[in-house]
This record gives C-alpha cells, sequence and structure tokens, in this order.
C-alpha cells in the first residue's frame, strides 16, 4: 500500500483517495464489476438499500448530455433482506479487504433506521451512507436532504441502531444554504459527509415534446457539475471539521486534488464510468506522478491549503 496515496477516515482505510459514487458497480455484481478487480478501488459504495424490493423508474432512465448525464432510475435494489443474505456474503467473500459502504434510503425516518441496523448487524460493512436525496412521504415528498430539522433527526436515529459503524451523510444540492444541512447532520452524529448528489435537472427532446428520460427530472452528474461541487465542498469544510467524500464531475487527476484543495478528504467518482468504467484505477495510477509535479508531498497538506480568500460576490 502507497502511503502518499493512503487515506484514513472514520472506518475505511483506502490503498488509495478513489471510491465510485454509489450504485456504479451496483453490489459488485454488474458485468463491468465482474470483469474487473475492484481491489484496485480506494473503497466501494454499493447500490442505495431499501426496505423492500425496488423496480425503479420507467425507461429510458438515463441519457448523455454534452458534458454530463441525466438520470432517473429509481433505486432498483432487491430490498435489505436480499442484500444482507445473498448479496453482501457473495461480495463480502470475495473481496474480504475492500472497504465496503452500505447505502441507504427511504420513505420515512424509520425506514432509514430500519435499513440502517439490519445492514449494521451484518458485521459486512465498514461504513454507511445516508441517501437523504429521497422523499419524504410524511412531509408531502419533500426530499430529507432539504430540511436541516430532518436531516438531524434521520442522522440521530440511524446513529442510535449502528453502534461502531461509522455514518456518512450524502449532501443534495438542491438546497439554498448547504452548510445549515451539513451542520445539522453534525448535529445528528454524523461521522462524515458525502457531497454532492445530483442537481435536480429536466432536459426536454425538442422533437417528441417529451423529456429525454422516462420519469421527467432526473439527477443530473458529470462535469458540468464540478464547479458546483467545488464550490459547495469549499464552503462546508469552513464551517465543519467532519471528513468530506468530495464527488460531482471529477473525470481528470487534476480534478481529484481539486477536490482536496476545496477541503475534501476523498473523492468519488461517478459519471466518468460511463467513458472508463476502470477510470478509478487508471487515476490512481497517475496520482503520484501528478502530486511530485506539483511538489504535493501529500493529499493530507493538499487538504489542510483551504484557502480563505475566495469569496462570493455579487
Amino acid at each position: 500500500m502507497n502511503s502518499r496515496l493512503t487515506v484514513k477516515l472514520p472506518g475505511l482505510t483506502m490503498k488509495n483517495p478513489l471510491m465510485p459514487g454509489s450504485g456504479t458497480f451496483g453490489f459488485g455484481d454488474t458485468p463491468a464489476a465482474e470483469k474487473m478487480d475492484l481491489n484496485g478501488l480506494g473503497a466501494l459504495v454499493i447500490k442505495t438499500t431499501t426496505p423492500h424490493a425496488r423496480k425503479g423508474n420507467p425507461h429510458p432512465q438515463i441519457a448523455m448530455l454534452k458534458n454530463g448525464v441525466i438520470n432517473s432510475v429509481g433505486l432498483t435494489n432487491p430490498g435489505v433482506d436480499a442484500v444482507v443474505n445473498e448479496k453482501l456474503p457473495y461480495l463480502r467473500q470475495k473481496y474480504p479487504d475492500l472497504p465496503i459502504v452500505g447505502s441507504i434510503g427511504g420513505s420515512s425516518v424509520a425506514d432509514y433506521r430500519g435499513v440502517a441496523q439490519k445492514l449494521a448487524d451484518s458485521n459486512m460493512l465498514n461504513a454507511l451512507e445516508l441517501n437523504i436525496s429521497c422523499p419524504n412521504v410524511q412531509e408531502g415528498g419533500m426530499a430529507f436532504g432539504t430540511n436541516p430539522q430532518t436531516v438531524e433527526e434521520v442522522t440521530r436515529k440511524v446513529k442510535e441502531v449502528t453502534g461502531s459503524i461509522p455514518v456518512y451523510v450524502k449532501l443534495s444540492p438542491n438546497v439554498t444554504d448547504i452548510t445549515a444541512i451539513a451542520k445539522a447532520a453534525e448535529r445528528g452524529g454524523a461521522d462524515g459527509l458525502t457531497m454532492i448528489n445530483t442537481l435536480l435537472g429536466l432536459h426536454i427532446d425538442v422533437e417528441t415534446r417529451e423529456s429525454v428520460i422516462g420519469n421527467g427530472m432526473g439527477g443530473l452528474s458529470g462535469a458540468i457539475l464540478k464547479p458546483l461541487a467545488v464550490r459547495m465542498i469549499y464552503q462546508v469544510a469552513h464551517v465543519t471539521d467532519l471528513p468530506i467524500i468530495g464527488i460531482g464531475g471529477v473525470e481528470t487527476v487534476d480534478d481529484v486534488l481539486e477536490m482536496f484543495l476545496a477541503g475534501a478528504s476523498a473523492v468519488g467518482v461517478g459519471a466518468a464510468h460511463f467513458d472508463d468504467m476502470e477510470v478509478i484505477p487508471h487515476l490512481a495510477a497517475q496520482l503520484e506522478q501528478r502530486m511530485d509535479e506539483l511538489n504535493i508531498e501529500s493529499l493530507e497538506e493538499l487538504r489542510k491549503e483551504v484557502r480563505n480568500e475566495f469569496r462570493n460576490e455579487d
């Protein structure tokens, strides 16, 4: 393990600072995952798991744009019991040393708490991630991640049942003030943050007069999102000491370093996998050389260089 690239976060000791966004490799059982050695990842974030099986949203679920991707997959998964009894044992047996993060979704606080407890009790995961971009049916469908009080509550309720398993809260960019959401997660006991999730978007085909995806609106990701992600990570890094897994538009090794300069402690890669399913091992292989070229001794030192002079000017 290369000590210059090693990253240590709550629950995660990673050989390199890179991990895929949730669901990129399913539960380690997608065709792409079966063709490669996932040990090249710093960690694996599995597909978001819900209390019961979900078939997903109408097709098409994904559309490629000029500088990004819009998707509305709908959290397709077999439900937490199948994940615990079938998916995780297979994954853990195949990759006994790979740090694995479980992703949790739900329609109520009780959903999150129940799924979290079952995943934590499985003893097959190193950490949990709360996907709080899901709609809260008890609050008229408003996403959990848009209300500080709800974020604090769901985080606290999950922490009550997860024991020593660290909990990361994945923040939505579809908010007015993301720092308020980050501080709410911290008050709830979060061990870390993942940011940012996709930005709600809509792309209409002028010929068909229909959305390019079957569900209408969807989550926007890819290179087009990176400046927004960097700005939000930078802002949050100035109001909390929680470790941040930065994700949003990362495609190149310089994008990785930029995330650290903004304040991230590790980096997630999502949409770039559409062009290269082995983008993480490829970036990891380039990272140390680029650090040498830029006289960067360590990633931690780079993160500590977060500057205060970037200001919001009208």
